[in-house]
């Protein structure tokens, strides 16, 4: 398999680097067929060195030749490393002012053509960059590994934009919500809580049956995969969804229904 197997077969028995991220990413690309979109914005928040960054790439690469579907990558991250804790909930006894330090010019040279790189405090450049999402390339992934509660809770700021900048449900990964000191009070973990609180129509929870339908059900990845729930897209209200009519045969009395097609999903912007 890992010598022969196509890339989707290798996803399947985790025979890539950061399984974490090339599962989500071949599921949204998926999703975007399913809904009708060509392009999607895929994000890594919390860059460090880049490895992710340009692993996220390569993984992107091999999804549009499995999938079609190709993709804007960003990458956001202040450049000089983890500003200082707030409080307890940032987790100050795992981390510390200054770490995971970028030599950004090396990382933004050896990007691909595909791949932005945006320096600063998430909190200013985030809002300048959501609008430049357009609704035919609409945000399908992202990463959250930013460690702290303070970086997080700006971070997931992203998921306010309109409705139509969003999959109508799309993965994330939550790196940080595995240490023994994480609980729902501190880190990430706490900022997931307070988005779902703060968002009526915008949840975030973990993705659905993940473990039971993976082949490698004890890999640690499958816990930090979560589902961003954008209830209020034109997909997921009453009206939105035009496909075929949904229909069950039923053999024991002779009933068996004509896949008569009620018209099209609604297609992308």
């Amino acid at each position: 398999m890992a010598l022969f197997g196509s890339f989707r077969r290798k996803v399947d028995f985790d025979l890539v680097i950061r399984p974490q991220y090339a599962f989500p990413i071949l599921r949204a690309a998926d999703l975007a067929r399913e809904w009708g979109y060509t392009r999607l914005t895929i994000l890594e928040f919390g860059v460090a060195s880049g490895a992710g960054l340009l692993n996220i790439c390569r993984i992107a690469e091999n999804v549009t030749k499995a999938t079609g579907i190709t993709f804007r990558v960003v990458g956001f991250d202040t450049g000089t490393g983890m500003p200082p804790p707030i409080d307890y909930r940032d987790l100050p006894e795992i981390y510390q002012a200054g770490d995971f330090p970028m030599d950004v010019e090396r990382l933004r040279n050896n990007l691909p053509i595909n791949c932005e790189l945006i320096i600063g405090d998430i909190a200013e450049t985030l809002p300048r960059f959501l609008e430049t999402v357009t609704a035919d390339a609409p945000i399908g992934f992202a990463s959250i590994d930013v460690d702290y509660y303070s970086s997080a809770k700006q971070a997931l700021e992203i998921f306010r934009g309109s409705p139509d900048k969003y999959l109508p449900l799309l993965p994330i990964y939550l790196d940080d919500v595995g240490d023994i000191t994480v609980n729902p009070w501190v880190g990430e973990a706490l900022a997931v809580n307070e988005f779902n609180t703060e968002n009526e129509l915008r949840k975030i929870a973990p993705w659905t049956m993940l473990r039971a339908r993976r082949l490698c059900k004890n890999a640690k990845w499958i816990d930090h995969i979560f589902g961003v729930h954008i209830h209020d897209h034109k997909i997921r209200t009453p009206g939105g969804r035009v496909g075929r009519r949904l229909t069950i045969d039923n053999e024991f009395i002779g009933v068996a229904f004509k896949d008569a097609p009620a018209g099209e999903r609604p297609k992308a912007a």
